[in-house]
């Protein structure tokens, strides 16, 4: 930083500064310091990001990297004023940039006319994605005369209403939530998401990378087309005045080790250096008042984003000796005649917005659970005529051929078939009573677990508990001696358990959150607060890997402190098994890490019971941890999250926490869909071992894995390789995995067995072998195996051949890939790990039961008994049968996409209030215009479903003129309607339910 100033500084001084067209820095971190000096002279800076990938890489990983620098480079060229700078990383400036003709925007105003299929081709040949639904940068989608986009670098999208060709409105709308906003703007600039190409050039770069030999999954212009701009690059150190760090040259030798298609190392070596500061010097005030006051006399500039900031250091605004500069940046310097302080702390890179709307990715062929007819297979939406009018039914087919038709309106009480990875489902037969009878036999034992859970908060409710003192300072140093700043999920986490700890009440609080989002971090505070207070904690872990990793990472973080930390599992002697239990009885031994050995211990003066992967025990194993003393503290940490109703359920009886957002230091994991080659395994193997990493290789079939390690042992000689799965025994499968914490080996060959729980951070690279054979929640929890310290994570789906796997299949994991197509990617996976979240509540034991029935349903019986027994009971709902002769559905002409459809069908169907319908109709008539005919009668469908709810009726038909309306004490009641015509019997019913 100091160097760049100083150099800087003497350019502006000079006048010069005109002379730095482009500045080149070491990385990302260099290039944000590189921002805020510029900023701070008083220049524009541009800021490039750090692209890391080596010439011929499929760039679908790296489309965030790509999309900023087509956004900065557009807008540097596009900015007409002297005073600018381009602020490059090495690594990206190595490469050739497009030239500034690939750059333009496209402007659109209020009333002007739009040739809808000029407009689509230019986006197409500008790099935009045709989606159903736009949720991301870089997105559109044209839906008769509504237009939407989300231009790169816009965090809204825009939503155009066309009259016939003319643009009639223009609208910011939540790409969360997709309502746009009530004000309306004059006009939108897009920039393009590639480069503004024409049809010509586009053709031209689509045509050679056909030709090119790359083992890309899908060889497109979004994958390959940055390599082969050939004419329409240029590198930039060639044609700009430039200059480049001391640290940059430092890191060429790096750059070079992937030679082509970067610019000549000579020409680098040949552009001016900035040279080490001289006079400059790099701080980190603790107290900055008081490092002001030792500095008097020299030029004193504070740098805060706000005033109030300001107050909070004591410092005062009115003093004329300081210079006071309210903005963003981060600069802390000192020379001989100036102090430059900054008050502000880093700010975290904007993570993308997590989709509210998950679509329903049923697919045809899954697996479905109906509340009354049990689990089928969903065939799709078909429309049936009946008595004359069309409208739309779910099939879903059952054993022995049988279909069901579910008229649409009743969707919600069909449900995604979700078990575990592994399950299969059993079709049922229809219409033979077994499922209500298995249902009824799931319900017994749901609400004896409902009970035992109830019975038992309502027990340690009455009990004391153990009052611990958490206001102490050194809880607060050892927060600050973790070397990274806590997330506010983790310090509000902390804060409640501090509270519940304190109370004088027993604590059961449940935490939840991603792998690798600090759970224990947060954990640890709880165990300092108890030990320092007097008391004895334990720490219970699933398996003696997970023991043996927390007791070596909590001896080092505990280190200051002088209490005796001791360990317990499957692999202590007999002899330290005594050694732990008398410890523990005498007081000695103040915290115990270790595995299920710790279920019937007994100690002298035990205040608190951390649970890790809570999931993994069993309802009476965590009963007999807490049964170990009737007032210890029990905090429980699990992996997957719960879904929001359970959560509310289980609130009530236990505190639950959260962390849902990654620590700051956490780089994404760079995904891969590939074609399998020996050639592919070797790079992947190869490029991890350069790095000084080693891999996880997941092949997912006992019977053949090792076959697979001959395999590999031969594409990569001098590689060593270790086999686990379920079969191996637990003793030697922890050797194993000992020995690879210890870097004896390189790759672990494994099943899906290491899916959860594993924390090793020098492995690295993961490759998933058969990756179209996995559940799409599974890949998501595999991908969080790597990439868990401060090293970038990279992972590899690989398949067999791509041209045997369903389009379906190709969609799910380029998604994955991409990490931006809705529904298909981590919103889906997200759901579906909420689903197994609630299951893990229960404990494995009950997994038999949750394959019957599928986790969807029974977790819904599970509230149902939490809040029967809570005595929140709602009553059953009940089903309306609509046999009206009208034509209702969600046409396909007005909502072309399936999806989008079964969407609306879903939601539209859950609804128990007409506000709700009023609402959602509102936001159809927003993105999709205004409804057709039969939609619009499917939305009166539904207000008299609502209604005969609301009135206790069961049935409402019609036949010609007659609507008749069946009560639920089966008393009937028949109206007439003025015609048979659809809206005459619909006035006619709506007119009847609302006397």
């Amino acid at each position: 930083m100091n160097n760049i100033y100083e150099f800087l500084k003497g350019l502006k001084d000079n006048k010069k500064l005109k002379d730095c067209e482009l500045l080149i820095v070491n990385d990302d971190k260099q290039a944000q310091m590189a921002n805020d000096i510029v900023a701070l002279l008083g220049f524009t800076p541009f800021v490039l990001s750090d692209f890391r990938a080596n010439f011929g890489d499929d760039l679908l990983s790296f489309s965030t990297e790509l999309q900023e620098i087509t956004k900065t480079l557009n807008d540097f060229y596009s900015y007409k004023k002297q005073n600018k700078i381009l602020i490059s990383p090495i690594r990206t400036i190595s490469f050739p940039l497009p030239k500034e003709k690939c750059f333009d925007t496209y402007e659109i105003n209020f009333a002007d006319t739009i040739n809808i299929e000029e407009f689509k081709s230019k986006l197409y040949n500008w790099g935009y994605y045709f989606v159903d639904i736009v949720t991301s940068e870089a997105e559109a989608s044209i839906r008769g005369d509504i237009i939407d986009i989300c231009p790169l670098g816009s965090e809204f999208g825009y939503r155009i209403s066309l009259f016939d060709d003319e643009v009639e409105s223009i609208r910011k709308f939540d790409i969360e939530d997709q309502k746009s906003f009530k004000d309306e703007i004059e006009t939108i600039n897009i920039p393009p998401a590639f480069l503004a190409l024409d049809e010509q050039t586009y053709s031209g770069i689509t045509d050679e990378i056909q030709k090119v030999s790359s083992d890309a999954f899908i060889k497109d212009i979004h994958s390959l087309g940055f390599w082969y701009l050939n004419d329409l690059g240029e590198y930039l150190p060639s044609s700009m005045n430039c200059f480049i760090t001391q640290e940059s040259l430092d890191e060429l030798e790096e750059v070079y080790v992937f030679e082509e298609k970067r610019i000549n190392k000579d020409k680098f070596l040949a552009t001016p250096q900035i040279f080490k500061s001289k006079t400059h010097k790099e701080i980190a005030p603790a107290n900055v008042k008081e490092f002001i006051s030792f500095h008097q006399g020299k030029k004193v500039t504070v740098i805060s984003s706000t005033e109030a900031k300001v107050k909070a250091y004591d410092l005062d605004l009115s003093n004329k000796d300081i210079n006071y500069v309210f903005e963003p940046y981060i600069v802390n310097l000192v020379s001989n005649d100036e102090v430059i302080i900054s008050l502000n702390k880093e700010i975290k890179k904007r993570r993308k917005k997590k989709i509210k709307l998950v679509i329903d990715e049923l697919q045809v062929n899954d697996f479905v659970v109906h509340e009354k007819h049990g689990i089928g297979q969903y065939k799709g939406i078909e429309p049936v005529t009946v008595m004359g009018a069309k409208r739309d039914f779910v099939i879903v087919k059952y054993a022995g051929d049988d279909k069901l038709l579910i008229p649409v309106e009743n969707i919600d009480l069909v449900d995604r078939y979700v078990a575990d990875g592994s399950s299969y489902a059993v079709v049922d037969k229809l219409g033979k009573g077994s499922f209500a009878k298995l249902k009824e036999k799931v319900k017994e034992r749901l609400f004896a677990i409902a009970n035992d859970i109830i019975k038992l908060a309502a027990a340690r409710e009455l009990v004391n508990g153990i009052k611990i003192d958490t206001n102490k300072n050194i809880l607060e140093e050892f927060r600050k001696s973790s070397g990274f700043d806590y997330t506010k999920d983790q310090t509000r986490s902390v804060n409640e358990i501090f509270k519940d700890l304190s109370s004088g009440r027993v604590m059961d609080r449940l935490l939840s959150g991603d792998v690798g989002f600090g759970k224990t971090e947060v954990a640890m505070n709880a165990l300092l607060a108890t030990i320092l207070d007097g008391h004895q904690a334990i720490f219970v872990c699933p398996t003696t890997i997970l023991a043996t990793q927390h007791y070596h990472s909590m001896k080092k973080r505990f280190e200051a402190y002088d209490f005796s930390i001791a360990r317990l599992d499957g692999k202590s002697t007999a002899k330290e098994k005594s050694e732990v239990k008398k410890g523990l009885n005498s007081g000695e031994i103040q915290l115990v890490i270790g595995t299920h050995s710790l279920l019937g211990i007994t100690a002298k003066d035990l205040a608190l019971v951390i649970i890790d992967e809570e999931h993994k025990f069993g309802v009476k194993q965590k009963e007999k941890l807490k049964n170990l003393r009737e007032d210890v503290h029990i905090f429980s940490m699990s992996a997957t999250p719960i879904p929001r109703t359970l959560n509310l359920a289980l609130s009530k009886l236990k505190g639950m926490s959260s962390l849902l957002t990654p620590p700051t230091e956490r780089l994404g994991v760079r995904t891969y869909v590939k074609e399998y080659s020996d050639k592919l395994i070797k790079e992947i193997v190869l490029r991890e071992k350069r790095r000084g990493g080693q891999l996880f290789y997941v092949h997912n079939n006992i019977a053949s894995i090792e076959a697979k390690k001959a395999d590999i042992e031969e594409i990569v000689p001098n590689i060593k390789v270790e086999i686990i799965h379920s079969k191996i025994k637990p003793a030697d499968t922890e050797k194993i995995l000992d020995a690879f914490e210890e870097k004896k080996f390189d790759i672990l060959l494994a099943t899906s067995i290491v899916e959860s729980g594993l924390h090793l951070p020098n492995a690295n690279s993961i490759i998933i072998d058969g990756a179209d054979r996995f559940g799409i929640a599974d890949l998501h929890q595999l991908r969080g195996r790597v990439g868990r310290s401060n090293k970038e994570g990279f992972c590899y789906y690989v398949v067999e051949d791509k041209k045997q796997i369903t389009s379906d299949a190709v969609k799910r994991l380029v998604a994955l890939e991409s990490n931006s197509y809705l529904g298909s990617g981590t919103a889906l996976a997200h759901q579906d790990l909420e689903i197994r979240g609630g299951g893990n509540i229960i404990g494995e034991a009950q997994s038999g039961h949750i394959k019957q029935i599928g986790y969807g349903l029974y977790l819904k019986m599970l509230e149902d008994a939490l809040a029967t027994l809570s005595g929140d009971s709602q009553e059953e709902k009940k089903a309306v049968d609509i046999k009206l002769a009208i034509s209702a559905f969600i046409s396909s002409d007005y909502i072309v996409e399936d999806r989008v459809r079964l969407e609306l069908y879903r939601r539209l169907s859950k609804s128990t209030q007409k506000e709700e319908v009023y609402k959602i109709e509102e936001e159809m008539e927003d993105r999709f215009g205004k409804p057709d005919l039969p939609t619009k009668q499917f939305l009166e469908l539904i207000m008299i479903k609502i209604l005969c709810l609301q009135k206790g009726i069961q049935t409402v038909s019609s036949y010609e003129m007659n609507i008749t309306f069946t009560k639920s004490d089966d008393t009937k009641e028949t109206i007439k309607s003025p015609s048979k015509d659809d809206d005459d019997i619909i006035i006619t019913t709506l007119k009847y339910l609302r006397k």
